[in-house]
Parts: C-alpha cells; sequence; structure tokens
C-alpha cells in the first residue's frame, strides 16, 4: 500500500476505485482495453439472450403468468445495466488520472461516459417516440459521442510523455 492507502499504482483498487493520482499511457491504455473487454463480453451475452426479453413484447408472445426465459433476459438485463454504470464510473477514475498527468481538469474524464449513456438512452428512446423525436438527434448523440471517443484515444492514449 501506498501513503495513501490506494495498493500500488498498477493495482485495481487504485486504477478503478479512485480518481486521485496520475498514470502513463501503457496503464491507462492497459485498463481501457481491460474494461472494454468486459463491457463486449457483457454486451454480446446480452445481444445473444436479449430476444428472450422482446419475444415477450409481441402480439404472438404466450400467455403465461411466468416465463422462465423473459424472466433470466430481465435479470441479466438488470445485471448488465449496473455493470455498464460500474464500468463508467472506473472508465472516469481511470481518465481522471491520465487527464491529471497530461495537466488538464480530470473532470474531462466524465464526457465520455456522459456521452456514452445519452447516444444509449437517445437509442433507447427514439423507437418508442418516433413521431416526436427527430432521429437526427440520435445521431447527433452518435457524432458526439465518437469524437469524445476519438479525441479521448488520441490526447490520453497516443499524446504526452509517460509519467
Amino acid at each position: 500500500m501506498d501513503a495513501a492507502g490506494q495498493g500500488s499504482p498498477s493495482g485495481f483498487a487504485f486504477l478503478f476505485r479512485t480518481d486521485q493520482g496520475e498514470i502513463s499511457r501503457a496503464i491507462w491504455w492497459r485498463g481501457t482495453i481491460a474494461l472494454g473487454v468486459v463491457l463486449t463480453a457483457l454486451t454480446g451475452i446480452w445481444l445473444v439472450i436479449g430476444s428472450f426479453a422482446y419475444e415477450a413484447q409481441t402480439a404472438e408472445a404466450r400467455a403465461d403468468l411466468f416465463d422462465a426465459g423473459v424472466f433470466a433476459a430481465y435479470a441479466y438485463l438488470t445485471f448488465f445495466g449496473v455493470c455498464v454504470m460500474l464500468i463508467g464510473v472506473s472508465h472516469y477514475n481511470l481518465s481522471a488520472k491520465r487527464w491529471r498527468a497530461r495537466g488538464r481538469a480530470p473532470a474531462l474524464a466524465g464526457l465520455l461516459p456522459l456521452f456514452a449513456l445519452l447516444s444509449g438512452a437517445a437509442h433507447w428512446l427514439y423507437p418508442r417516440v418516433t413521431e416526436s423525436m427527430p432521429y437526427w438527434s440520435v445521431v447527433l448523440t452518435d457524432v458526439c459521442l465518437v469524437a469524445v471517443i476519438i479525441w479521448n484515444l488520441v490526447d490520453l492514449g497516443l499524446l504526452g510523455d509517460e509519467h
């Protein structure tokens, strides 16, 4: 443990549970890739089992009081949602350290999770309110998200001296 009790500079608690400190490009890349792998795996599982959740909303759906497949799909969706939030917080903490090492405001780390959640919300909302929500607003959130991702990858992952 270090003097602040945060653990080693490459340990889980230091990287993902606090926004204090500074890290190098290499550590930021390792943490970002690890979080990306977890998010990709969880999303892949949802893409496979998500059809059970949507089957219950069709006109041809069975009228059973309880369907174990639908229940399991929605239970996983709840778990998935919590994991996405934790991954967002973890990535914020990781990126805040890198922004600080680059001499910038650590709060900039909040832009990526913010735009990711806004984009996800726009994609979820649009099919439900197509008559009152223009599609360009969904595209705009995606463009902003991609711009922030590129900016983060370049500024945090490619530029700056090693710490």
